[in-house]
């Protein structure tokens, strides 16, 4: 592991444990999930990510999502060694990010079993590239657990992901992005 990669992940982890110390009504997970499908007539390309590191304020409603690209898994491994090395460039860019906010957390009562839903805004950093994503969340409380599902679709283009021509057909324009990850409160 090269030194510029130690510093970015202790300042990762850094930041997450100032944002956990700091807000109360903390939830958070390590094995969030991430999907993403994109539909083309020639091709369907599918993969998930059931490592990711998620966490959120049920008072200020911050919400923060990291995950490592290598760690999206394919049933193809050589279309995995490509969306690693040719499309994400992993090793240089090694991760995603989210960062924002659940608009209307004080309407959801995590105290008490329920369906809730919520906007969910923030920034989608890919590739050292951000942008601002927004989309409904919906937030199924039991139990004193909180399951987290999202769907919101972005264009590769929008993040540097360069798709050579002969290979642009097999691969959409809107990649769908499916989250759905399941928190416990550190206060319990």
């Amino acid at each position: 592991m090269t030194m510029k990669k130690i510093a970015l992940a202790f300042t990762a982890l850094l930041s997450l444990f100032a944002f956990i110390n700091h807000s109360g009504g903390i939830y958070k997970t390590n094995t969030g999930n991430i999907s993403f499908y994109s539909y083309t007539p020639v091709k369907d390309i599918r993969a998930s990510n059931h490592k990711v590191k998620t966490a959120f304020s049920s008072e200020s409603g911050q919400l923060q999502f990291s995950c490592l690209i290598k760690d999206f898994e394919f049933k193809n491994a050589l279309m995995q060694e490509h969306f690693n090395e040719n499309y994400m460039e992993s090793t240089t860019y090694p991760k995603a990010t989210f960062d924002g906010f659940i608009t209307s957390v004080s309407a959801i009562d995590f105290n008490k079993d329920g369906t809730y839903t919520s906007e969910v805004t923030g920034k989608l950093k890919i590739k050292d590239v951000s942008k601002k994503v927004s989309t409904t969340g919906t937030f199924f409380v039991t139990g004193g657990i909180v399951n987290a599902k999202a769907t919101f679709n972005v264009n590769p283009y929008d993040y540097n992901v360069k798709i050579p021509k002969m290979i642009a057909p097999k691969i959409s324009e809107s990649i769908e992005i499916i989250v759905d990850s399941d928190y416990t409160s550190n206060n319990k």
